[in-house]
């Protein structure tokens, strides 16, 4: 709690030392484009968060999920996700804003009266260092927290099939050749009826059959308890069925279960001192690679709001002037923009294979933020009209 009131004071402090220190047409930009900024934003999160969370939805619709956990775990998602949003945000409403701005012959005025291309542009990467400030603070703290409560919850839920995912009067699925069948259940959790088939064993499938019994969580990982029942083993080499009666049979389930307390953490789970120093256990050195490909990544991806910006910025304000519009620019600008992000997320795939390769990130981000710093501080020029087109306007 006292690490979200930090970045919310720093945040709040350094919004209010820009807007005293800029001047009054970069804040009218600024403010022009902080809406659009806000819009594209909850759209874009609303609509991938929509196709995250519908992988949920089979566990409200069939497995009695509630509603309140559902948002839950789909708002743990968000921060995994927002990190890439907000600098595409940024890159639309750049475009939008300023080509908008020239149209209405304001950057016209604006550059007659002495501006120059600095000037003009400064709104746009005030933005989009405030934008980087943000997906720092998401990539290092946000996303490992969020990610690593949403993967223990998921966990937690699916070890808890008594109250989720054992539904009266359905063949439930637990695992991979594991089938039950509960006929009823009670206010106290107490299944009647039970049917278990159990496969995992290819050539001795066992099915069991109990009048009651119930779910258990032990030390050692959850335990199936059935009361008053059978044991029918058929032994396929042989041809044979073995029938056992009993009176109580524990069945153990840790072999179809992750248990919670011991869980192997994904690289999105870690912060980055963990991902750059990852344990000695086999599972971690063998995921090394990917680790450090997670690792450049996050330190690699907040500079992408640098690059667009500049980029959109330079798509609209450098070259030709023309008040009518400069559509092939921002088309340019937008398949530099998707170039950029694309070999960022093929150079990570590299990198989690190769990882000697790492540098080409850092190289691929500063080669689009020098291109577009060219063509944002490149001066405008007037395109020249020549004789035929003077006759034909005549």
């Amino acid at each position: 709690m006292t690490v979200n009131v930090l970045w919310l004071y720093c945040a709040v402090g350094c919004t209010r030392f820009i807007m005293i220190y800029m001047l009054r047409y970069q804040r009218y930009i600024l403010k022009q484009l902080a809406l659009p900024v806000i819009f594209i934003s909850v759209g874009l999160t609303a609509v991938i968060w929509l196709t995250q969370s519908l992988r949920f939805i089979d566990l409200i619709v069939n497995k009695g999920l509630s509603l309140s956990a559902f948002l839950h775990l789909s708002m743990l998602l968000l921060p995994s996700f927002l990190g890439v949003i907000l600098p595409i945000a940024l890159f639309c409403a750049v475009l939008f804003v300023y080509n908008r701005l020239s149209i209405d012959s304001e950057l016209v005025s604006l550059r007659a009266s002495g501006e120059s291309q600095w000037s003009l542009a400064r709104p746009a990467l005030v933005m989009a260092g405030i934008i980087l400030v943000c997906v720092y603070a998401i990539n290092m703290y946000f996303t490992p927290l969020s990610y690593r409560s949403f993967k223990e919850r998921q966990t937690v839920i699916r070890s808890d099939y008594s109250s989720v995912l054992l539904q009266e009067g359905v063949f439930n699925t637990l695992a991979n050749d594991v089938t039950v069948y509960v006929r009823a259940r009670n206010s106290e959790g107490q299944l009647r009826g039970i049917l278990v088939h159990d496969e995992r064993l290819e050539d001795s499938p066992v099915t069991m059959m109990a009048e009651s019994g119930t779910l258990v969580q032990t030390e050692s990982g959850p335990r199936f308890v059935l009361i008053n029942g059978n044991r029918q083993e058929i032994d396929k080499s042989a041809g044979q069925l073995s029938l056992l009666y009993f009176d109580s049979y524990s069945l153990d389930l840790q072999l179809i279960t992750e248990n919670p307390k011991v869980r192997w953490r994904e690289p999105r789970e870690r912060y980055i001192h963990e991902l750059f120093n990852p344990g000695p256990g086999h599972d971690d050195q063998r995921n090394r690679n990917k680790f450090l490909a997670e690792a450049h990544h996050r330190i690699v991806s907040p500079l992408f709001s640098i690059a667009l910006t500049t980029i959109a910025i330079g798509s609209v304000i450098g070259g030709t002037l023309n008040r009518r519009g400069q559509w092939r620019r921002i088309l340019a600008g937008i398949l530099a923009g998707f170039t950029l992000e694309a070999v960022g997320l093929l150079l990570v795939n590299l990198i989690s294979k190769q990882p000697n390769f790492a540098w080409m990130m850092y190289l691929n981000v500063a080669v689009f933020i020098i291109f577009g710093f060219y063509l944002m501080l490149r001066k405008p020029y007037a395109r020249k009209i020549n004789s035929t087109e003077i006759r034909a306007k005549a």
